[in-house]
């Protein structure tokens, strides 16, 4: 059985292999990563045990936690989502959604399926016109975002892609002045946000 005690555990270990991998990219980050990404952790346990939602759907929040978290870190500090994480993150949350799926029903696989290509193409699409104002980190990040997004349902898609630009504002305005504004890091709470309080979306 699940404790608060595993997840930080787990999570802490997690944010450390994912540090090492990011090092080995050339965008280090700060080892306070293990110590966000428990306590991030703990808290999908809690909302989880708080009965949110089903059993099966905890393992995709929990999932984009161990790589929202360093990710985000590492665009804040570096304009940069590397490869070395923003790829495995495909295989890891298909394999968490279809843990869903098999609990919740085939329609949540569907979404997946379709929110990626679509909110990935969006993405794709605004790079393609105006590659300036997005990054190509934040288009191979989008895809796997959108899986997770259109798994808790389609308004969420539309909801994610509101909040993550509204947070980017947050950070052009109130943080350290920079040519470029990450991207990632809007994306990547939105998604974890939608994913841990909208829940799954019906099966």
């Amino acid at each position: 059985m699940f404790t608060p005690i595993a997840f930080a555990v787990a999570g802490a270990g997690s944010a450390l292999a994912a540090r090492s991998c990011l090092r080995r990219a050339g965008a280090p980050v700060t080892a306070w990563a293990a110590a966000i990404t428990a306590a991030v952790l703990v808290a999908v346990w809690l909302r989880h045990q708080s009965g949110a939602w089903p059993s099966w759907w905890l393992a995709v929040p929990a999932v984009l936690t161990v790589f929202a978290v360093p990710l985000a870190l590492a665009d804040l500090k570096y304009r940069r989502l590397p490869d070395v994480l923003t790829l495995p993150a495909y295989p890891a949350l298909a394999a968490a959604l279809a843990i869903a799926a098999h609990g919740g029903g085939a329609a949540i696989a569907w979404r997946a399926v379709l929110g990626a290509l679509v909110f990935g193409g969006a993405h794709a699409l605004v790079h393609a016109l105006s590659p300036r104002s997005l990054g190509a980190g934040d288009v191979k990040l989008a895809g796997s975002l959108g899986a997770v997004l259109a798994a808790t349902g389609w308004p969420s898609v539309v909801l994610g892609a509101v909040a993550a630009a509204l947070l980017s504002v947050a950070l052009a305005v109130g943080g350290p002045r920079h040519p470029t504004v990450p991207h990632g890091p809007g994306l990547l709470v939105a998604a974890w946000a939608l994913a841990v309080f909208a829940g799954p979306g019906p099966g």
